[in-house]
């Protein structure tokens, strides 16, 4: 199907990344680009913390949003994309504070270490640092610590998703739910051949996230959180919730992701959006049908967290 007319016009208007050379280029520009933007969701509360990161690791910038001074509201951990290499608390601002608002819960979005500076497992264990730290320390922001949810965007869902593997395999508690845009999880790598050319993620990208983050891999560690899809048992994981992109080449795994946790014996819910391309939830505030599809997610999130 070919891409949403008014996604496509505004992706032909925004510069996008090129994908070559150091990472760190990359994240001044995408800073210096969100200073400059408009905040569209309001909130009453934001606010910038550290806490602990794992051990013998740094201490971990977190952004802490609240919809509403009510006690007691349900967490969400939010992980930003970006390939584990680019992407930032700032870069996600907007998609926090819209989890914040249309979920109905607090947001704690964090800044996990990056590659190439920083390379696997420094971002999965600083995500699964900051679950940990929100489930210990959610009353402490105005959370519940019984509804704790993990959310994340491309690398972000990806953390989010082995966060859960993580939890599990350490005896920590399940997040109450994970909701997972259109994650890599490695099942079906074979299909990014026959979508190259989507505008966020063409083959050169993927190409250079893997070279950074993922280059010294062992298969073991492929097997255990790295690559989630190759994870050899998905079972006792929080409900999930997959959505995908038609035109991503992320497609056919986060699919596959879905139809394993569900056999798994893991309710998972699967949105579809054949139109839409990899990392449409982040163009919300400025096109209709990225912001129609996002519903279904936030309200999937929403109800999830209101059962507890």
């Amino acid at each position: 199907m070919p891409l949403n007319a008014e996604l496509a016009a505004f992706l032909d208007a925004i510069p996008l990344p090129r994908y070559e050379g150091e990472p760190a280029a990359y994240r001044e520009k995408m800073d210096a680009g969100m200073a400059m933007r408009p905040v569209m969701t309001e909130l009453p509360r934001v606010e910038d913390r550290t806490i602990p990161g794992p051990a013998d690791a740094p201490e971990l910038a977190v952004r802490v949003y609240a919809p509403s001074s009510a006690p007691g509201l349900p967490v969400t951990v939010f992980y930003h994309g970006g390939g584990f290499c680019i992407g930032s608390i700032a870069s996600h601002d907007p998609v926090a504070r819209k989890i914040a608002a249309a979920a109905e819960c607090i947001v704690v979005s964090v800044e996990y270490r990056l590659a190439p500076e920083h390379a696997y497992p420094a971002a999965h264990e600083d995500a699964y640092a900051a679950y940990a730290w929100a489930r210990e320390h959610a009353a402490e922001i105005g959370g519940d610590p019984d509804r704790v949810a993990v959310a994340g965007d491309s690398a972000g869902g990806s953390l989010a998703a082995a966060v859960c593997l993580m939890a599990r395999d350490r005896g920590v508690a399940q997040p109450t739910f994970q909701l997972l845009w259109y994650p890599g999880t490695g099942l079906d790598a074979g299909a990014h051949a026959s979508k190259p050319n989507d505008p966020l993620l063409p083959a050169v990208a993927l190409a250079w996230f893997t070279e950074h983050y993922f280059a010294k891999l062992t298969d073991d560690q492929r097997r255990e959180y790295a690559t989630v899809g190759l994870a050899p048992d998905l079972s006792g994981l929080a409900p999930a919730h997959v959505v995908v992109a038609g035109e991503d080449p992320l497609h056919a795994e986060g699919v596959a992701y879905a139809e394993r946790l569900r056999e798994a014996g893991v309710p998972t819910g699967l949105d579809d959006h054949e139109d839409l391309s990899h990392g449409f939830v982040s163009f919300a505030d400025f096109v209709p049908p990225c912001a129609e599809a996002a519903t279904s997610s936030y309200a999937a999130l929403r109800d999830a967290l209101a059962k507890g």
